[in-house]
């Protein structure tokens, strides 16, 4: 219990100590803002030189006035560099900002990826934006996942206000308003709180493999879904939409596709039943909606506005942990389609695109190995396409190792340290940072909201000295535009007319409908003929029945007629037989009466008895 006691004590020490040092900054920070603000007047402070002429050019910084530690020696020299950078924020030391002292990431390599990590609320939604207005500014086009909408800011000029001024004026920044080109995208154009230009994909341009994760599907029913995607394919069914692949599923389940379904490599009716319902489930986040025609082409991502600054395209996605896994496929989708598209460029003096992957913790939840060999795959090769990515998660430790290998800049917000899970992160954090004089986890936790420690690769690929900073502010407004900005966006859009409107292309589900009838056509058909082939045979039967009955009937009336014949022919010779016997008995009568009249009358003559 002692020891409980004693490090409770400690641990008391350690926080007075920490909120005084909170206490002298905050102080530093006001005495130092009042002191740029009389300077901006034409009047110095008290015991204070002149300050220096503000650079012309908008997010700039001072250079450092007085003495400099040796740290922060070190950190001005180590961001020395003569290549175009972003600059995020200005170096603290001793809990105080260095004005004139500042960490920025080099243009050439944001294609070497970056990760943005911190709790929640402690500012990396304002750094994403910073970042965005950065690059922008630099030709590089952007492209940022949008869940609430408060990004659409990015459109309208930031207001001046004290609280910023002296933000700024703590940072040494030479704050300026200014506004960036926009273009609003939305998963299918579903989402009415966040309207903008449809972003649809047809299901066989997606593939398997990113369908599988959209759908949540395991190991096994992602090679189920690769069969039944090569059966269609070597069927000539393209698959554009949920409709398509539900019909072809369908069709290999029913009674008619059952042998097929057996040719592909025995897929069961209960892995295909899960495939049914997990599209059912799918629709209901807003899948419906994305897959379609026409596709999305990702080049519209990579344009500039007349001045040469970068588009950025704010894809609202809504709640995204609502749908972690088809917002996660999607934006997989969209950095795949640009690696297969784009031409090889090796290193750039500034990326083509930047891609931000936010809650990136959601992409991996649950995914499968082949989708981590894929996500692993594509962050590794597509840098030499001019493409960078940027992970926005809570600690590095949501990052799989062999992700988190290709991302060679770090900005780290605030962690907190309240629980034994929250001290494993802590430390798994800490390990993940170049070797460093700083007690990281002490500063992790302790940085205030809008500051962040801060690593990147220098023009020559080196990581940085690990340096803890005060992000600047951005210049625009940091909070969703108006409703009139967010209207005049899409109104303006020369891309909304291409996508605007969904189709409904001739496809699997329209030709599995015509196979069907054709066959149910057949089938009545052949049943009408072997209808008719029985009606024949049946007829046949009959009229052979008829035949043999009348020839039955015809061999009676001639047996008839040839025993009447017989008959008559034996009455005819009865009646001959008795006329010749009648005339036999006629002759013998008449010759025995001559016979007898002879013998008489020779008696007679010879006995002399005849009359005369």
């Amino acid at each position: 219990m002692s020891e409980s006691i004693e490090d409770l004590k400690a641990q008391l020490a350690a926080a007075e100590a920490a909120a005084k040092a909170a206490e002298a900054e905050a102080a530093r920070a006001k005495a130092e803002a009042l002191r740029l603000q009389l300077e901006a007047a034409g009047t110095p402070a008290a015991g204070a030189p002149a300050a220096e002429a503000p650079a012309a050019a908008p997010a700039s910084s001072p250079a450092p006035s007085g003495e400099l530690s040796a740290f922060a020696t070190q950190i001005q020299g180590a961001y020395s560099w003569d290549v175009p950078a972003v600059t995020i924020g200005t170096l603290i030391d001793g809990g105080a900002r260095v004005p004139g002292v500042t960490a920025k990431m080099p243009l050439p390599m944001f294609n070497r990826h970056l990760l943005v990590a911190g709790a929640t609320g402690t500012g990396k939604t304002r750094t994403l934006q910073l970042l965005a207005e950065g690059l922008s500014a630099n030709g590089s086009s952007v492209l940022l996942c949008d869940v609430k909408g408060d990004l659409t800011g990015l459109a309208e000029p930031g207001v001046s206000s004290e609280k910023l001024l002296s933000r700024t004026a703590a940072n040494g920044q030479d704050w300026a308003s200014s506004q960036f080109p926009i273009e609003l995208l939305s998963l299918g154009g579903a989402d009415s709180q966040f309207p903008g230009v449809p972003v649809r994909a047809q299901i066989s341009d997606f593939g398997p493999i990113l369908l599988a994760r959209a759908l949540s599907l395991n190991t096994t029913q992602e090679q189920a879904l690769q069969l039944i995607f090569a059966w269609a394919d070597a069927q000539a069914l393209e698959l554009v939409d949920l409709p398509d692949l539900r019909a072809v599923i369908s069709f290999l389940t029913s009674d008619e596709g059952k042998d097929e379904l057996a040719t592909i490599g025995g897929v069961s009716k209960a892995t295909a039943g899960v495939i049914l319902r997990a599209l059912t489930a799918l629709e209901s986040q807003g899948g419906g909606q994305f897959f379609g025609a026409p596709g999305f082409d990702t080049a519209d991502l990579m344009r500039m506005d007349s001045t040469g600054r970068g588009i950025i395209s704010l894809l609202g996605v809504g709640d995204i942990s609502s749908r972690p896994a088809l917002v996660s496929a999607v934006i997989m989708f969209l950095l795949s389609n640009l690696f297969s598209t784009l031409p090889e460029v090796g290193d750039v003096e500034r990326p083509k695109l930047v891609f931000f992957f936010d809650e990136a913790h959601l992409l991996f939840a649950d995914a499968t190995k082949e989708f981590e060999r894929q996500v692993v795959q594509t962050v590794r090769l597509i840098r030499s396409k001019g493409v960078g990515v940027v992970f926005v998660t809570q600690t590095p430790k949501d990052i799989p190792s062999d992700v988190l290998a290709q991302l060679g800049s770090r900005i780290q917000h605030g962690l907190r340290a309240s629980t034994p899970d929250d001290f494993k992160k802590l430390k798994a954090t800490v390990q993940t940072f170049p070797k460093t004089s700083l007690e990281l986890d002490e500063v992790l936790t302790t940085l205030g909201t809008g500051e962040a420690v801060v690593t990147v690769l220098d023009p020559k690929g080196n990581p940085t000295p690990v340096t803890p900073v005060g992000i600047w502010a951005p210049a625009s407004v940091m909070g969703p535009a108006s409703a009139d900005t967010v209207a005049r966006i899409n109104q303006s859009s020369v891309i909304m007319g291409r996508y605007r409107d969904a189709v409904n292309p001739d496809s699997a589900e329209e030709k599995l409908e015509r196979r069907t009838a054709e066959a149910q056509a057949a089938r009545e058909e052949a049943l009408a003929q072997k209808e008719a082939a029985k009606e024949a045979e049946r007829a046949a039967k009959e009229a052979e029945k008829a035949a043999a009955k009348e020839d039955a009937a015809r061999q009676k009336e001639m047996e008839k007629l040839r025993r009447q014949v017989e008959k008559q022919q034996e009455k005819e010779e009865a009646a001959r037989q008795r006329a010749a016997e009648r005339r036999t008995r006629q002759v013998e009568n008449v010759l025995g009466s001559v016979l007898r009249t002879a013998g008489r009358e020779i008696t007679r003559s010879i006995f002399g008895t005849r009359k005369r």
